[in-house]
């Protein structure tokens, strides 16, 4: 239709105010490539590559375009050839083995006192690691055990989908999520054989089929009442994992279940949470509003705690600028778009601001923001067992 619509939900028109930096142009450049079979210009490509991948403007579109499938279909024919630095980020993502061998070494370096005379060297941006670094915090380094027994009585057995960067890197949530699926009644199984969901390879153009095979094989053998995963960027895109197989695929997805969904379901009537007079504000990420549109269950779980306050952040459509990947492949877009939603957080007033995407925290605590999983407020209002 090509309406513009959509024009003012996108991040990135907000920076520019240029109708290149728009999803109808950009559906016109997906349309060049992926219709048309026309080169596009070196502008048009980086028009493109701009965008976020937020898909608000697929929540607000009156012929519901299919926007960020069109999108990853044109990234994959376009056979971005990615540098160096790139194609070792892809490899870390895609191979265990080798992140857990690399957090000790992290670790080591956080602890040495090196940052800071690093930072200040300039070496970390002739090597294109400044944006990166920026970004780290101590890493869990012992793997998380591949079974957690059920508080009391057993209800169930269900599986953790623990993603790539967040099982070294928010850990703490894990163990949260695992703290409440235990107190409700449910046994946790955290299969050590499962990989990154493949967004970060897919949305980039890069191949992640075997990421995704490999998923659906490890959780189609586990006897268990669902999936849960806790980051929503996540679940973006395992909630639309396809296959040569289609059956084996379409059982992956029907097991699926967003944590915050699956603990509002079970939730015991006798389980009382301790009260709290804090007031939360709730970041709702673009892969729970645009993609999930499940964000009224973050709200509605939270009230478990009684007397808590709980708001809405401000123009929740806009992006953060975390958008996967995009934080370090355009970091200058997304520092725009972070210190506006920064300003928005302490505008808020707010005592707690709770986020279900691990990407999006990470980002917005980069310069102390203090933004947390939900699930770690919960679970901090457990009463003592």
């Amino acid at each position: 239709m090509r309406c513009g619509i959509c024009v003012s939900s996108c991040p990135t028109f907000r920076l520019f105010q240029i109708d290149e930096e728009t999803p109808r142009r950009r559906i016109r450049t997906i349309s060049k490539i992926l219709v048309e079979n026309l080169p596009i210009s070196a502008d048009e490509r980086k028009h493109l590559d701009n965008c976020l991948q937020c898909r608000a403007c697929e929540t607000v579109c009156p012929s519901r375009m299919a926007y960020g499938q069109l999108f990853d279909q044109a990234q994959a024919q376009l056979k971005a050839n990615p540098g160096w630095l790139a194609k070792l980020a892809f490899r870390l993502i895609e191979n265990k083995r080798w992140r857990t061998r690399i957090m000790p070494l992290l670790t080591v370096y956080l602890k040495s006192g090196l940052q800071k005379p690093l930072r200040s060297s300039g070496l970390l941006k002739k090597l294109h690691l400044a944006d990166a670094e920026a970004l780290l915090n101590k890493p869990a380094l012992q793997a998380l055990a591949v079974s957690y027994p059920a508080s009391g009585t057993k209800r169930g057995r269900v599986a953790l989908f623990t993603g790539c960067i967040a099982e070294h890197f928010d850990r703490e949530t894990l163990r949260a999520a695992i703290k409440l699926l235990n107190a409700i009644g449910y046994e946790v199984l955290v299969p050590p054989q499962q990989g990154c969901c493949g967004a970060i390879h897919q949305h980039n153009g890069q191949p992640a089929a075997s990421l995704i095979d490999n998923n659906i094989s490890v959780f189609n053998a586990l006897d268990v009442d669902a999936v849960l995963h806790t980051a929503t960027g996540c679940r973006a895109m395992l909630s639309e994992y396809q296959s040569d197989d289609n059956e084996t695929a379409e059982l992956f997805r029907q097991r699926l279940s967003d944590i915050i969904d699956f603990l509002l379901k079970h939730w015991p009537d006798k389980l009382q949470l301790t009260v709290s007079d804090l007031k939360v504000a709730v970041h709702e990420p673009c892969s729970q509003r645009n993609v999930l549109k499940n964000q009224q269950a973050v709200y509605a779980l939270l009230q478990k705690i009684p007397g808590l306050n709980i708001v809405a952040l401000a123009d929740n459509h806009i992006c953060c600028g975390a958008g996967g990947s995009y934080m370090l492949t355009h970091p200058d877009n997304a520092a725009q778009l972070r210190a506006l939603k920064q300003q928005i957080i302490a505008d808020s007033s707010t005592d707690v601001v709770v986020s279900g995407n691990f990407g999006c925290a990470v980002f917005l605590n980069a310069d102390g923001g203090g933004v947390e999983h939900p699930l770690l407020l919960l679970a901090r209002h457990l009463p003592s067992m």
